[in-house]
């Protein structure tokens, strides 16, 4: 291997990269038509930014003309903390990944440059936000493989790396991909014949191995999805309030998982300590206080308490009932008053409802009177 990118491994990984992998840009894989059925189908929910990017997911010269290699790395977000309840997807529990990286993405640029003796140009860097599949070249150079979560399973770090990518047009050597003896990759490459993540899904939102359908998907509902959340899925979700890690937390892989040096993450465990009370008593401005530079702001207040509201439903906490009563009849807002009206009868406080329904004019929160008393 050329020294230099010995060194360039070297450099990225005092930089605070637990995982620093090559791959070269080759003939595209059945990832491609994989994902061109998965748009088709409508798996991907709402996300249209995902088909108008799909090209180029497929196609790193559409997005770097030139490209030959990429560097692919990982930063390992497992600790021990429990989840909590209501319970936050670990990653959550963080400052803003894509923030707290980026820094370092920065400085790996320039080591690129000085190495390779390229300019600004000749790479573009991403952390979870451009139009790269980064499971796919993640498992070609070897960090890990492709579960049938269709989550990336490090042998190392068990299924807790946030992923980043360097496209860049100098030439790297090819780390190798996992591979059996025989040959035989793919998606559940070292699974076996488990399926603890297909059936511990609380919404059933496995098509098949390594097939997401995120119209189910506890994540894209609770993150993603910015209106009503579908009544049939509110069970499912629990005391989830901000995505969900259950096909992660089951697979066996994790009994290798150790905890990272988090030199590009800053810990935000003390979100775990809130109540679910004090969540859904939350005010704009409290919420902009206490989730400031988390993953958790893109919710804004509207979307957290709609969730809360759906966890509270779940709970079976009438304590809850008189703060749910008041986000039923007066909040500003319907998305949250639609949520907390099928709390409020999931908790059997229907004549508490009754006595405080104020006149209500929108559809959603109608179809919430209407129909709340058949909910499953």
């Amino acid at each position: 291997m050329d020294p230099r990118q010995a060194e360039l491994r070297r450099r990225l990984g005092a930089l605070g990269f637990d995982d620093v992998r090559f791959a070269s840009f080759g003939p595209s894989t059945s990832s491609g038509q994989a994902l061109r059925d998965w748009l088709a189908q409508g798996l991907h929910a709402d996300m249209h930014w995902m088909e108008r990017s799909a090209e180029k997911r497929l196609d790193p010269q559409l997005v770097l003309p030139g490209a030959k290699s990429i560097v692919m790395l990982g930063v390992n977000y497992w600790s021990p903390q429990a989840p909590g309840h209501p319970a936050w997807a670990r990653y959550a529990l963080h400052e803003d990944y894509h923030d707290t990286i980026k820094p370092a993405l920065i400085a790996a640029g320039r080591a690129i440059e000085e190495l390779f003796d390229v300019s600004g140009l000749d790479y573009r860097y991403y952390v979870d936000t451009g139009p790269v599949l980064e499971r796919e070249w993640a498992a070609r150079a070897g960090i890990g493989f492709v579960g049938k979560n269709a989550m990336l399973i490090s042998q190392t770090h068990g299924n807790w790396l946030l992923l980043a990518a360097i496209l860049t047009r100098v030439e790297l050597a090819a780390d190798q991909p996992r591979r059996k003896q025989n040959g035989e990759g793919g998606v559940g490459l070292w699974c076996g014949k488990c399926t603890r993540c297909l059936d511990a899904c609380p919404t059933q939102a496995f098509r098949g191995p390594g097939v997401v359908d995120a119209r189910r998907c506890i994540s894209y509902q609770t993150i993603e999805n910015k209106g009503i959340i579908p009544r049939e899925l509110r069970a499912g979700i629990g005391p989830r309030i901000f995505g969900c890690d259950v096909c992660l937390e089951v697979c066996p892989w994790n009994r290798f998982a150790r905890e990272g040096r988090r030199l590009l993450l800053a810990v935000r465990h003390e979100l775990t300590q809130l109540s679910l009370q004090e969540i859904l008593e939350i005010t704009p401005a409290k919420f902009a206080e206490l989730f400031r530079r988390t993953p958790i702001k893109r919710l804004k207040p509207a979307g957290l308490l709609r969730n809360a509201c759906v966890v509270a439903g779940n709970s079976d906490d009438r304590s809850l009932l008189p703060v749910l009563v008041r986000l039923a009849a007066q909040h500003e807002s319907p998305l949250v008053r639609a949520h907390a009206v099928w709390a409020v009868r999931r908790l059997g406080g229907g004549e508490q409802l009754a006595a405080a329904r104020a006149v209500e004019t929108d559809a959603s929160v109608l179809a919430e009177y209407a129909e709340s008393t058949a909910v499953p």
